[in-house]
């Protein structure tokens, strides 16, 4: 089997073991349809809802035309989701299951098997499954797209080392800290499901690019082939961009990355750019990012550093192109921001800001106070070494400066250094560098770093970093092997584990919600309330919502803010004024909403108005009259709001 061949068969396998993790969790292929809708959590039963409004329109066009022009989630306003929530996965899967569907039904065939699951005390439901059921072919299109990270890793771990050995020690190591490096068996719709294939398919074809030096029109379109999907498919790939340009800046400013191929890198990131700015309808947050000025920064340093070759002092060098670099990218990002009005990714800088002084709002508390936002856990630092995946990263880059440092003066610039080979590898490096710093800020960025630390292990197996021609080469293969073995002892029960995760989904008191909803309220009722729920009331009752999870825009964090008075220590007239305002018809309240936590108090409810409104820290929270109110049976503490539904302990239901 050559490379091309090990490389898409490793994609598969990846695929067929994301796709055995996703069925043992959920027991996916049992559940009803309104329950797989219910299993998509927050932002992903956000994003679920537009794929099944565009595929049970009467057209494809009407659908795409009810997501442009949204009523419903964000009632009282109309939104183009697609500019807003990076929706082209579900618009291409919708597209794509329309005819998929009329040809199967013309041509007869079987692609759908139902049966009825009797639950107990619940009610019977049908289950269907099979490609044609519109959930089973939404996830196999993520778990596919999923499946070539490890094709990409195969590659990479090939180009880094020249060996296929290096493919194979990427790979082991990606399958053996499979949980440290994504959750898309977890979370199939997540934005980052779709585009970070994408993101890791354009850093092989750029890894390629840069160690063979290439520059032709057909490897600038295959740059922009990768780049777009990534840009449109997750709002977060400008950023992840971001520290590819200054990777890029930083192999460049060594003399690794000839003039002619860095013209053709820059080139593809600006056309990505600018194709990805029109098909989001000209997204606002892609030209306030770090990205878009970081682009001509680099397109400066790349287009003057020939007025600069006279300078041969590496460290004077390196200052002016650095300066030069910086104070374009914050100069236009500052000018950007401030000259255009746009603060829609002013919240990243706020959490980062939070991170490291005593500054805090609503906002910050909301993304820091949850895990996945918070500073990387010792534990994940822990598994990733167990599994020897830390240790084996830190001596390849031992080995690899040692060798590096050996044949390049860090002192003087040199006409050979421009042909300097390892051009690839410190691209690489330093973008682990990045990815890493990003996976310590935010834990949830791990997603980066894992996979760039299995692309590092790769190097062990490059021959020039283990003696080269002085180890002969039986022995070079006897400890790789070696090293293999060591790995599968640490990384096998990790496997293992994951595929003893079982579980079954089943969420009777949303269910119970929802058919209440869709039974005693009518079509047109608004409904406010958590995030997380929002999402799943939008998606399964088809009611209209004034918030939802999607948190990435400056106004909806303001509609937010309002929404979630309901937890506050405001006036019971003030927050029914705010929600009339608002349109709402029904506050969906949880219990748990109003839970106290004595080790963080900053992180719940209570306590972020506390924060957030002290002038009003002394009256009694509005959380504690909803509980008396819905104990009692009494709504006269809350009036004008009454309980209008409140048949267990978990949700309640205010009417305005």
């Amino acid at each position: 089997m050559g490379k091309r061949e090990s490389g898409l068969f490793v994609g598969y396998l990846n695929y067929q073991h994301i796709y055995t993790l996703f069925e043992n969790d959920k027991h996916f292929s049992h559940l009803a349809d309104f329950e797989r809708e219910m299993a998509y959590r927050t932002e992903m039963g956000l994003y679920y809802s537009y794929y099944k409004t565009i595929i049970t329109a009467p057209s494809f066009l009407e659908g795409v035309q009810l997501i442009t022009r949204d009523t419903v989630t964000e009632h009282g306003h109309e939104i183009n989701t697609l500019n807003r929530f990076n929706l082209y996965p579900e618009v291409i899967l919708a597209f794509l299951y329309r005819p998929f569907r009329a040809l199967a039904k013309s041509a007869n065939w079987q692609v759908e098997t139902c049966w009825q699951v009797n639950r107990g005390d619940l009610r019977p439901v049908e289950s269907c499954e099979g490609i044609g059921n519109p959930h089973y072919f939404y996830i196999t299109g993520v778990f596919v797209v999923a499946g070539t990270v490890a094709t990409s890793l195969f590659y990479l771990g090939v180009l880094v080392s020249d060996s296929i050995f290096g493919g194979i020690l990427s790979v082991l190591c990606f399958a053996f800290n499979h949980g440290e490096a994504t959750r898309v068996q977890w979370t199939p719709p997540l934005r980052e499901s779709f585009a970070f294939p994408f993101i890791i398919g354009h850093i092989a074809i750029l890894t390629y690019i840069i160690k063979y030096r290439k520059s032709s029109t057909a490897h600038l379109l295959l740059l922009i082939s990768a780049a777009v999907p990534a840009l449109l498919f997750w709002q977060f790939t400008q950023f992840a961009f971001f520290t590819q340009i200054c990777s890029i800046f930083a192999a460049f400013s060594m003399d690794l990355v000839p003039l002619d191929t860095a013209k053709t890198i820059i080139k593809s990131h600006l056309s990505a750019f600018f194709i990805s700015f029109v098909m989001l309808f000209g997204n606002e947050m892609m030209i306030a990012a770090l990205y878009f000025p970081s682009i001509w920064a680099l397109a400066t340093v790349i287009y003057i550093s020939p007025m600069l070759a006279g300078i041969r002092l590496r460290p004077l060098y390196l200052l002016i192109l650095a300066l030069i670099f910086g104070s374009i990218t914050l100069g236009l990002k500052v000018g950007f921001s401030k000259g255009l009005g746009i603060e829609d990714d002013a919240h990243i800088f706020d959490i980062l800001r939070s991170k490291f002084t005593s500054f805090a709002n609503f906002h910050t508390r909301l993304y820091t106070c949850s895990a996945e936002f918070d500073f990387i856990q010792y534990a994940t630092i822990e598994k990733l070494s167990s599994t020897l995946l830390i240790p084996l990263a830190l001596l390849s880059i031992g080995a690899f400066s040692w060798d590096f440092l050996s044949k390049t003066s860090l002192l003087w610039r040199t006409l050979e250094n421009e042909d300097s080979e390892y051009g690839e590898v410190i691209y690489n490096l330093v973008q682990l560098i990045c990815s890493t710093t990003m996976a310590v800020l935010i834990m949830r960025l791990k997603l980066f770093m894992t996979p760039h630390l299995c692309i590092t292990v790769a190097l062990l197996a490059n021959s020039k970093l283990l003696g080269g021609d002085k180890i002969a080469k039986t022995v070079r293969s006897s400890v790789l092997v070696g090293l293999v073995a060591m790995l599968a002892f640490r990384g096998i029960p990790n496997i293992r584990h994951q595929l003893n995760i079982k579980g079954e989904y089943s969420n009777p008191d949303q269910e119970m919600l929802f058919d209440w909803i869709q039974s005693n309220t009518k079509q047109d009722a608004v409904f406010a309330g958590t995030m997380p729920v929002m999402a799943n009331v939008k998606l399964t009752t088809l009611r209209p919502i004034v918030n939802h999870p999607h948190y990435e825009h400056v106004g909806i964090r303001d509609r937010t803010l309002k929404v979630y008075s309901m937890f506050s220590k405001k006036p019971v007239a003030e927050v029914h004024q705010t929600m009339k305002k608002m349109g709402v018809n029904y506050f969906i309240f949880q219990l748990m909403n109003c839970s106290n936590d004595e080790r963080k108090p900053e992180c719940v409810y209570r306590g972020m108005w506390d924060e957030e409104d002290p002038k009003n820290s002394a009256r009694t929270s509005l959380c504690d009259l909803w509980i008396l109110a819905a104990n009692s049976k009494d709504n006269s503490r809350i009036a004008p709001f009454k309980i209008v539904y409140n048949p267990n302990r978990n949700y309640i239901v205010l009417k305005i």
